[in-house]
């Protein structure tokens, strides 16, 4: 009866230890993404070249145009109109 008794308190204490493992893991993963989240808001991601001016801009603001990124509307358009004049 005792060897049931301390058999019991034994897994009893090891499925809290687990319980108490898990919410640390849990907390730490949530931790981490959202450090990881805020890291990439505040830097605007990945850096891209205009094709036009050859600036870098973060890709969220870049604008894309035929596999070609450029940092504003005026330059897209002279490129895109550079790039249909007939050549002679």
């Amino acid at each position: 009866m005792n060897l049931l008794i301390i058999r019991l308190i034994l897994f009893g204490v090891i499925f809290f230890a687990g319980l108490k493992l898990y919410g640390i893991y849990r907390e730490w993963k949530l931790e981490r993404e959202a450090r990881l989240e805020r890291e990439n808001r505040h830097e605007g991601g990945k850096m891209v070249r205009c094709r036009w001016c050859d600036v870098h801009v973060p890709e969220n603001e870049a604008l894309r145009e035929r596999a070609e990124w450029f940092c504003c509307p005026a330059h897209r358009d002279r490129f895109l109109a550079e790039q249909d004049k007939p050549s002679p």
